[in-house]
């Protein structure tokens, strides 16, 4: 009855990259515990560098990707894209103990999905690891901050001026922009929206060009800053 039950359970499958090997025992040993919920994680495969990394998420395409930064051979930075173009289905988390701008930003744009700090509760990791899994965008608190006042110092005066007429975002443009600051991906915008996932990419597309933004978590802080947007549900 029991194994019938679980095996219509969807699993997370799960590749941890760290140069150390406690921690990636720690992460194993944690993450397994978690298999009697609905959405069990199970640890498919272990790396100690960013170059191990592309070659195991090849061979098993994880759904998850947890991915320290600094490590030998290849860093994360290095291994994000080439694990996204091995491994397209992946999701990739950066877990490190790095929070400097210049980690950042390069990992965010590079492709990464969730930019964890190493002090994070073990719950909270479980949570992201889930929501990331589904398709949403989960930054660490600081990261956050940090990102923010990134934004703020390289396009206050951009920013202030788009501002002053919502950038020239159509009503649904608006919508659209308020359910990707809420963490939802294109599909899932869509299915809200009632409209295809074409047109929800072309309508990114579009808010990306009007706000003078480079991609998807820079227009998520952009409504969250400006609020309003957010505030219509």
């Amino acid at each position: 009855m029991d194994n019938t039950h679980s095996s219509t359970k969807p699993t997370i499958r799960v590749l941890l990259v760290d140069d150390h090997a406690l921690v990636r025992q720690g992460l194993r040993t944690f993450l397994e515990l978690q298999n009697q919920s609905e959405m069990p994680i199970e640890v498919i495969g272990e790396a100690a560098n960013g170059s191990d990394a592309i070659r195991q998420a090849q061979h098993m395409q994880p759904d998850i990707v947890l991915l320290d930064l600094v490590m030998p051979e290849t860093d994360g930075i290095q291994a994000i894209p080439k694990i996204m173009d091995c491994s397209p289905k992946s999701r990739i988390i950066v877990l490190t103990s790095f929070g400097e701008e210049d980690k950042i930003m390069p990992a965010i744009r590079a492709g990464a999905q969730g930019y964890l700090l190493k002090d994070i509760p073990p719950q909270e990791l479980v949570r992201a690891i889930r929501e990331v899994h589904l398709g949403r965008v989960q930054l660490h608190p600081e990261i956050v901050r940090k990102l923010m006042s990134a934004v703020t110092a390289q396009d206050m005066l951009k920013n202030r001026d788009v501002h002053e007429s919502n950038g020239g975002l159509t009503e649904r443009e608006q919508e659209v922009l308020a359910l990707i600051a809420d963490g939802l991906s294109n599909r899932e915008i869509a299915g809200r929206l009632f409209i295809s996932e074409k047109t929800v990419k072309t309508h990114v597309s579009s808010i990306l060009t009007k706000l003078h933004l480079d991609d998807r978590t820079q227009a998520a802080i952009y409504a969250l800053k400006h609020g309003g947007m957010t505030d219509k549900e």
